[in-house]
């Protein structure tokens, strides 16, 4: 190969180099600085085609979507000091390019920790002005509202970075209290069903004296009127038997000493003693009754 083939091929290969460092692309879902000597001279670059002065220029890139920081649980005091356990995560994204970049150096890492701890110290702040039962449902949306506009402020000035949301994904007790805390509700469950049960053992009592008072009033009524009904069936007897006997009298008397031999002399071995002379025999010696 000849010195100026060879001339020409290093020609080439240093306009390629200076060419490739020279230009650079700016994709739509990045956000970039540009550098001169590590001094931000153009904060907001916009996407496409540039170029850049080599070895002088430098270009620090962002992504510039949403982007999710999930901070580790952590443990937190209410109001009336009980200790809760909180995990929560955040959405953020690149807003002021020149303070994210001096803020973390360009780092995504760092910035995610430095926002995670923003992020729990708030946290901290909001559950420590609220009892416990706001913190877990009463106040938890209001909380995340509070935090998020408390923390847009300070992510900004301090980090260069737009906070979208800020959610609590679970609240647990700690597994030191867990277990008394449940002995307690256990306890306030069974005081209620055992109050639940009184009542309504108080309420069945109630019930079934009235059903028994019921009864007794249903039965007494029955009775007086069944006695009733047999007083007025047995003086329509009597009247009807008396009725008939008086249309013949002799006869009445004379069906009256049969009935009173037959009950006497039922067994075999009856023993009747009486005077021979008695009103007893009357139909025995005379058919017709002493006429």
């Amino acid at each position: 190969m000849s010195s100026r083939n060879m001339t020409i091929m290093i020609i080439v290969a240093l306009l390629v180099f200076v060419g490739s460092n020279s230009l650079y692309v700016m994709k739509e879902t990045e956000r970039g600085v540009l550098l001169k000597f590590g001094e931000v001279v153009n904060p907001d670059i916009q996407p496409g085609l540039h170029w850049k002065i080599p070895f002088v220029n430098n270009v620090r890139k962002f992504d510039g979507r949403v982007l999710t920081v999930d901070s580790q649980p952590e443990r937190f005091f209410t109001q009336e000091q009980k200790a809760l356990i909180v995990d929560s995560y955040a959405k953020f994204r690149v807003k002021d390019t020149t303070k994210f970049y001096t803020a973390t150096n360009g780092e995504e890492a760092r910035a995610m920790g430095l926002l995670s701890q923003r992020i729990n110290d708030g946290l901290r702040n909001q559950v420590a002005v609220r009892t416990i039962q706001e913190v877990v449902s009463g106040e938890r949306d209001q909380l995340m509202i509070d935090l998020a506009e408390l923390l847009n402020d300070v992510a900004l000035t301090e980090l260069g970075v737009e906070l979208v949301d800020v959610r609590v994904k679970q609240i647990d007790l700690p597994p030191d209290v867990s277990e008394s805390v449940y002995r307690r509700m256990n306890a306030e469950r069974e005081k209620e069903a055992r109050e639940h049960r009184s009542q309504g053992q108080e309420l069945a009592e109630g019930i079934e004296a009235a059903a028994d008072r019921e009864v007794t009033v249903i039965k007494a009524n029955a009775y007086r009127d069944a006695e009733q009904i047999r007083g007025s069936g047995d003086a329509e007897a009597t009247r009807i038997y008396a009725d008939a006997f008086n249309q013949d009298p002799e006869f009445y008397s004379f069906t009256r000493s049969l009935k009173a031999y037959q009950e006497s002399f039922q067994g075999q071995g009856d023993v009747l003693l009486v005077q021979p002379d008695s009103e007893f025999f009357r139909y025995l010696k005379d058919s017709q009754g002493g006429k």
